[in-house]
């Protein structure tokens, strides 16, 4: 399977380098939507709040697009952040990475939920469908191969998740 560690790999590395892949997925997959998520269709995320734990200490409540952005934005300093995800050989990874990861992670996960939830027709109509479930899936074999997000977080697209991955285990 593609998402098992591979012979001599750091785990941490593996893990890294895949958030990074997913996050760029992600972003590309979330991008040719954003003119059918605005303000008006997505006042609400679920019943997430935004919080960053910086700028932004206490959860707020916004619309879809906002939350989106507060997450991607979050991300990608936190990929950026040399200490968290370092990029030169023999630099190690903090005690807490894996904690780092496991949050970026479960919050690419609410991107997924809510393109499938919220967005699922204009997928459909840019013929973008079989890319977005090869990613998906791609994603959930991975942070389950890991257990990297907790299975009460991946409740919204339990059905979906049961579906894209039963034919494969």
């Amino acid at each position: 399977m593609a998402v098992m560690l591979p012979e001599g790999e750091d785990l941490n590395e593996w893990v890294a380098v895949n958030t990074v892949d997913f996050f760029n997925q992600i972003n590309m997959l979330y991008g040719t939507i954003t003119d059918f998520c605005t303000e008006e269709s997505c006042p609400v995320i679920y019943e997430y709040h935004w919080a960053d734990g910086t700028n932004i200490k206490k959860p707020i409540k916004c619309s879809a697009p906002k939350y989106i952005d507060y997450l991607m934005t979050w991300v990608q300093d936190q990929l950026d952040d040399e200490t968290l995800f370092p990029s030169k050989i023999g630099v190690p990874f903090p005690k807490n990475f894996m904690s780092v990861a496991k949050t970026i992670l479960k919050r690419l996960f609410r991107v997924y939920a809510h393109i499938y939830h919220q967005h699922f027709d204009p997928v459909i109509q840019l013929q973008e469908e079989a890319h977005l479930n090869t990613s998906f899936k791609h994603f959930i074999f991975f942070v389950q191969e890991f257990n990297l997000i907790d299975r009460r977080e991946l409740a919204p697209l339990q059905e979906l998740i049961e579906k894209l991955t039963s034919k494969d285990r």
